[in-house]
């Protein structure tokens, strides 16, 4: 079958994909292993926030003591609540190839995969090495992402529970990541924003391209909340 010249380029990487997948796979860094934790913690509290629910804790004495009243969205809780499914919300992400840096790491299908899909469905012959009824499954990368995430989480859940209860006025990005995460010159994908665009392409087209997809979240040194929901 004569393919476009237009898509000779993504057949090139389709067929490195299919034949040497494993060797262009990498390991997420730390630096994005850190940014998308705290963006997901952060969005997560910022939803639990808004619950007006109040906790009894403790129980009631012979004495009649009455058990504690705690408000939930300020509680121990809520902070535990969302660490136990944080890394979860990896597997929600694909690899976005085509884009540079951590903004490869994103929520949705990637523009790569619409495509692929896209030439499928037109009854050109594409093999990646699995079945196609697995193209969806979180890839190896993705579940490495999430793998680093669990064990982040474990030497800084600390420094995660003081930001909670005393820092939250500082972006968890900033708070975490710079503050004790990584070292100097190793802070540079927090910066890292997607703007709907690659380098050098116009908005229209990109728009065209990332139709369908999720875009990445703002950055950790960025985010804004209400403290109030936090």
């Amino acid at each position: 079958m004569h393919f476009p010249a237009m898509w000779l380029p993504l057949l090139a990487l389709l067929a490195g994909a299919g034949a040497g997948q494993e060797e262009d796979e990498r390991q997420p860094t730390p630096c994005e292993v850190c940014k998308y934790l705290s963006l997901e913690l952060q969005e997560l509290l910022a939803q639990s926030g808004r619950s007006k629910e109040v906790l009894e804790l403790g129980q009631v004495l012979d004495s009649g003591a009455r058990k504690r009243r705690i408000k939930y969205n300020t509680s121990e809780t809520r902070l535990t609540e969302a660490l136990e499914s944080v890394c979860e919300r990896f597997l929600h992400y694909s690899v976005h190839a085509e884009r540079p840096g951590s903004l490869r790491y994103a929520k949705g299908q990637s523009q790569t995969m619409n495509t692929l899909k896209n030439l499928v469905s037109k009854g050109v012959k594409v093999d990646l090495g699995i079945p196609v009824e697995l193209w969806d499954e979180p890839s190896v990368e993705v579940m490495q992402l999430k793998q680093q995430c669990e064990s982040m989480l474990e030497v800084y859940e600390a420094v995660v529970e003081d930001w909670y209860f005393h820092h939250q006025d500082t972006a968890l990005g900033a708070f975490l990541c710079e503050g004790s995460v990584l070292r100097a010159g190793e802070t540079g994908c927090l910066s890292e924003v997607w703007t709907g665009k690659k380098d050098g392409e116009g908005a229209q087209g990109e728009e065209e391209e990332e139709k369908g997809t999720e875009t990445p979240p703002t950055s950790p040194s960025q985010a804004t909340h209400d403290s109030g929901e936090l």
